[in-house]
């Protein structure tokens, strides 16, 4: 996926403030696979900062590669508060990273519900016992709503980075 210069302008955000304040980070993406850890990366000097990225697009490789009890897949579905909330967990655990977003959406086209329309993409932040999750129901096709998860995915860690 090509990095807007919004991306960029935030991942160079989010790379000043884990050097400034020596975090490191973990990425666990399902809808947008891998394009947060790609725009992280895309900045220089980012292997001081980022720790790993997983892309866990199958509910078996949250489990397997995160620790997401099946229980919570079965009961809440993978696109919820608290499979995100339990990936972040997971990739801090995992990882070692001080802190970790967590993104699973529905990208589209097809997959959508009324419960959970295409474009509903459910995002959690910071690390276990300080998490924020928020859903959005982002407008467009598949590659607007995977653009605008990468951006919000971004934006959630340098807000929970500036907030302490």
């Amino acid at each position: 996926m090509p990095v807007s210069p919004e991306t960029r302008r935030l991942a160079e955000r989010l790379g000043a403030l884990c050097r400034e304040g020596g975090m490191s980070v973990a990425t666990a993406e399902s809808c947008t696979g891998g394009g947060v850890a790609s725009a992280i990366t895309d900045i220089a000097g980012s292997s001081s900062y980022f720790e790993t990225g997983y892309v866990t697009y199958s509910n078996a490789a949250k489990s397997r590669l995160l620790d997401v009890p099946g229980a919570l897949l079965e009961r809440f579905g993978a696109v919820s508060r608290e499979v995100v909330e339990a990936m972040v967990a997971g990739a801090c655990a995992e990882s070692g990273a001080d802190m970790s977003v967590a993104i699973s959406g529905v990208a589209g086209p097809g997959g959508g519900s009324d419960e959970k329309p295409v474009g509903t993409v459910w995002l959690a932040w910071g690390a276990p016992g300080r998490m924020h999750a928020v859903c959005h129901v982002f407008p467009g096709e598949r590659d607007a709503v995977r653009e605008q998860a990468v951006d919000a995915a971004l934006q959630g860690l340098i807000n929970a980075l500036e907030s302490g």
